[in-house]
């Protein structure tokens, strides 16, 4: 069996922003396409491709207090990003992300060409012999330990834990998903049975995006 390419798995709708744009902009993008992220062009052929994520704007300016109309992406975004080459098979790239504990990652061979994140991974796991969802769940019970671990060590405020729990709440939608499930309790909510204060972390998951006109 021919394993699949990054080429094969790749979502090509994918935007692309100025680094001088504001936050603002990027948020109107995301929303409009329900994209989690937004590739940041280079500003010349020698210059590095960028990466701006929800995550990105969430925990460095919203819970800041910022205003995004006056942050721009360049203060926030992550820059030089991971990039993937095309024709890398799954596998490689499926390390490449633990390797780097990435979340999404632009596909590019001279110019952009999309967008891999880890649900196009799971999803396109097929050579797998287990079912997806009995994978997922394992994976699960394991980020949920790593997660509690983290926090106990970084604080339940830090942004290492905010981030532990985000991986989380992306593999809990995905098993949902396939499931065709709704999440009823999500791991994160039982912790915060538990820790009432990390209630905090998420307060604004739920977010009315600030009005960017």
């Amino acid at each position: 069996m021919t394993m699949l390419k990054a080429v094969d798995i790749m979502t090509q709708d994918v935007a692309t922003i100025r680094s001088s744009a504001t936050v603002a902009e990027a948020v109107r993008l995301l929303k409009a396409r329900d994209w989690k992220a937004l590739v940041v062009d280079r500003r010349h052929e020698q210059d590095a491709y960028g990466m701006i994520t929800e995550s990105d704007i969430v925990y460095k300016v919203i819970a800041y207090g910022k205003d995004p109309s006056k942050v721009r992406v360049y203060e926030v975004m992550t820059k030089p990003c991971i990039v993937i080459n095309p024709d890398l098979g799954l596998e490689y790239v499926a390390r490449l992300f633990a390797d780097h504990k990435l979340h999404r990652a632009p596909v590019i061979q001279n110019q952009l060409l999309g967008i891999i994140s880890l649900a196009d991974i799971i999803a396109n796991s097929k050579f797998l012999e287990q079912p997806h969802t009995i994978l997922l769940e394992q994976q699960l019970q394991d980020e949920i330990k790593k997660a509690r671990a983290v926090c106990a060590q970084k604080g339940i405020h830090s942004e290492e834990c905010a981030a532990a729990w985000d991986v989380i709440e992306e593999l809990q939608a995905e098993i949902a998903h396939q499931r065709a499930d709704k999440v009823l309790k999500t791991a994160f909510d039982e912790y915060c049975d538990e820790y009432p204060e990390a209630k905090g972390i998420y307060d604004n998951r739920q977010i009315i995006w600030p009005d960017a006109r």
